[in-house]
């Protein structure tokens, strides 16, 4: 598996195929997001099949914002999140960003347990009408 800096068409194309996503954004929000601040967007390949991707971008000044990202179901389980997460941290932290924060659904467990076991904090969240749409905030310190 090979991770490389890769473009919002590929991204948008994966994003259609992992069902955790009911309605992906389309390739103008992600233009309107990166358009005028830092990003990275990087997508793994396996052999030549781009199975997932990691796109993150400067949200506020001296913070990284871990914005989308998502595996193929049929490639679940192989560590791939884990590597494009360690990837865009390596970058950010060369870039001279202090922590990475993300948030996530409560009902996104699978997200909740990566991201408690990668080193992240609950930092605040949001609550909704109902507990599964809770917005949970997460930080974590790249020194």
């Amino acid at each position: 598996m090979k991770i490389k800096k890769g473009d919002i068409v590929t991204v948008v194309a994966l994003s259609k195929q992992i069902p955790s996503f009911y309605h992906p954004y389309a390739a103008e929000e992600y233009e309107r997001r990166l358009r005028t601040v830092p990003h990275l967007i990087l997508v793994a390949y396996e052999a030549e099949k781009a199975v997932g991707f990691k796109v993150g971008y400067e949200r506020e000044k001296g913070s990284f914002y871990s914005w989308m990202g998502g595996v193929l179901p049929t490639h679940h389980r192989q560590g791939i999140a884990r590597k494009l997460a360690e990837a865009q941290e390596r970058w950010a932290k060369a870039q001279g960003y202090p922590f990475i924060t993300f948030k996530t659904l409560n009902r996104h467990r699978a997200m909740l347990h990566f991201a408690l076991n990668n080193g992240f904090n609950i930092t605040a969240v949001d609550a909704r009408e109902e507990i599964g749409e809770y917005r949970i905030w997460l930080r974590k310190g790249l020194e």
